[in-house]
């Protein structure tokens, strides 16, 4: 069984930050490409970064030059770090993992969402 945790999310006034991690565990051999995506109320389910395992990153035009996003391979864990947060970013996100499985089959997980609400 795998599972993939988010932490992080809260309450921030405006120009704020907060830091997003993602675990994923379990029966692991390995974890491929991680991100986080977002979904605001009445709004699609959008992508806001992804990281290779290697690190090469892609961000939404609407986040870049304010999120980052990192990942520790040995800790199999994704990271989100928001600054100058706007009260657009708020939203439920929710981390992405592609991975594979200590039988060799490739899956992709998701994490049960975290609430990060930004005030004006």
């Amino acid at each position: 069984q795998v599972q993939v945790v988010e932490s992080g999310g809260g309450l921030v006034q405006a120009g704020g930050s907060l830091r997003l991690s993602c675990a994923a565990s379990g029966s692991i051999f390995s974890v491929n490409a991680m991100g986080w995506y977002r979904q605001a109320p009445g709004k699609q389910r959008e992508l806001v970064a992804a990281i290779t395992r290697g690190g090469m990153t892609n961000y939404a035009d609407s986040v870049k030059g304010r999120f980052t996003i990192s990942r520790d391979n040995a800790k199999n864990t994704v990271y989100l770090q928001m600054n100058s947060l706007k009260p657009e970013d708020t939203a439920v996100y929710y981390c992405n993992a592609d991975l594979i499985v200590t039988t060799l089959q490739k899956y992709n997980y998701w994490g049960q969402g975290t609430q990060v609400t930004v005030s004006s």
